[in-house]
């Protein structure tokens, strides 16, 4: 759980077409996929045109997975809906992203 209900999903910096930071905040709720529409684009292979769904419940980040080919994965297990918390291992296609609280956001990119 994230203390303010910020949270951060940072890919590698090698990962495919990223890397990729992105932020969610309280009451967001926001799609993950490789087509101009995704509010989240990740450009990588496996990654369906809508992917997924992100969205934050008081403090607590929520990913469902929207039909996608490929799947949506957490800590390398298949979930349709499941609710991340921090150090966990959000899988899209080929793109694994780290999911952490925020705090200082001084120094992280954001796309909101």
């Amino acid at each position: 759980m994230s203390a303010n209900g910020m949270w951060i999903l940072r890919s590698a910096e090698n990962a495919e077409g990223g890397p990729y930071v992105f932020r969610m905040t309280p009451g967001r709720v926001r799609t993950l996929g490789r087509g101009p529409r995704a509010d989240f684009v990740l450009d990588a292979a496996l990654v369906s045109r809508t992917h997924c769904r992100l969205v934050v419940v008081g403090n607590e980040l929520i990913v469902e997975n929207l039909g996608s080919t490929n799947g949506t994965f957490v800590n390398d297990r298949s979930v349709e809906r499941a609710t991340l918390k921090t150090g966990d291992r959000l899988r899209v296609g080929r793109v694994e992203l780290d999911i952490s609280s925020g705090g200082d956001l001084s120094q992280t990119p954001s796309e909101s």
